[in-house]
């Protein structure tokens, strides 16, 4: 399997940062791409050096596409032609996903692919209010619905990133052990 993550400047650095972490733990093989510039800062003025920059890039050798959150990096997700094409192709093929956290669902909205779908985000009235035509989940961290994998925010990355593992045939216990997640949730 082969991800591509979409970094735009003022992206939420634990959502992309933390996933890449976890998928590479899994032997999952995952790109970042920037949008524009081979460095990439992120809300919190962290700078990375992306994998890749996306250029003319349609991904259709990738399985999935992560949108992470933070402002303004949805924003700018939101408004490039190429990230909501390549949203529109992913999401209208079943053997292709994509995941998105945070404010990053607001992508599916821009890209006309969230009506009738079940999804999460960032739980704010004015994101919850962009999905009147989906079944807007409040209660989950993490819902699924088909080839859409959405999460809450930086809380739930943990979460969010060992669902794609175990989504795309991996195995996420043993990260989960590892990184001592099921003793998070054990409370010990």
């Amino acid at each position: 399997m082969k991800v591509a993550i979409l970094l735009a400047n003022g992206f939420e650095e634990a959502e992309a940062l933390v996933t890449i972490d976890i998928l590479r733990r899994a032997g999952i093989e995952i790109d970042s791409f920037s949008l524009a510039e081979e460095f990439v800062t992120s809300s919190r003025k962290i700078t990375v050096k992306a994998d890749k920059i996306l250029g003319e890039n349609n991904l259709s050798e990738y399985d999935m596409v992560i949108l992470p959150g933070g402002q303004p990096g949805s924003t700018t997700l939101s408004k490039d032609k190429r990230v909501l094409n390549i949203v529109k192709n992913f999401i209208g093929n079943d053997k292709k996903f994509v995941a998105a956290i945070c404010a990053a669902p607001m992508v599916l909205k821009s890209a006309g692919v969230s009506a009738g779908k079940t999804l999460t985000s960032f739980p704010s009235d004015e994101l919850k209010a962009m999905f009147t035509d989906a079944n807007y989940i409040d209660d989950k961290l993490v819902v699924q619905d088909g080839n859409l994998i959405t999460s809450r925010g930086a809380g739930t990355v943990m979460p969010f990133a060992y669902k794609i593992v175990d989504v795309l045939g991996g195995n996420s216990e043993p990260i989960q052990k590892t990184m001592l997640y099921d003793r998070l949730l054990a409370g010990k």
